[in-house]
């Protein structure tokens, strides 16, 4: 089975499909799928694949592209910036990453996915047996939000 390549096939197709509608009217009740999600999608393809890196640089296109509205998968997509620079090893930027998007959430938004994905930066920073300050004070933190 050659799983990286069948991702990366169906991502390039997905890529190539969206810029074809893109061109076109497209109905109202998809409207919300724009580029910032397309970009989004190629992150997690990246990040699945173990691709750290280019994860993290299709989530910074994510957020650069993301409707201000969008406050809630701003954060979740900033969640995700977070794990992918855990995973590289960057763990005071995946702390302050993970800080940003914390403070990015409505009060009593009940963003599970949000909340949900903070707890694997957690785990991943945990798990990175890091003794640094920022890393242990953003573990010890964390415990009141997630």
């Amino acid at each position: 089975m050659n799983h990286a390549s069948t991702c990366i096939r169906a991502l390039s197709a997905a890529e190539k499909s969206f810029s074809r509608a893109a061109e076109t009217a497209r109905p109202e009740w998809i409207s919300f799928y724009d580029q910032s999600e397309v970009y989004g999608l190629g992150a997690s393809v990246w990040f699945t694949l173990g691709d750290y890196d280019r994860a993290e640089a299709f989530f910074h296109k994510t957020l650069g592209s993301i409707r201000p509205e969008m406050i809630r998968n701003r954060a979740l997509y900033t969640t995700h910036l977070a794990l992918s620079q855990a995973r590289q090893g960057e763990l005071e930027l995946a702390c302050s990453t993970g800080l940003k998007a914390y403070k990015m959430l409505p009060k009593g938004s009940g963003s599970k996915r949000t909340t949900d994905m903070l707890g694997k930066v957690r785990r991943a920073l945990q798990e990175s047996g890091s003794r640094a300050p920022e890393v242990t004070d953003w573990i010890e933190r964390s415990h009141q939000w997630i």
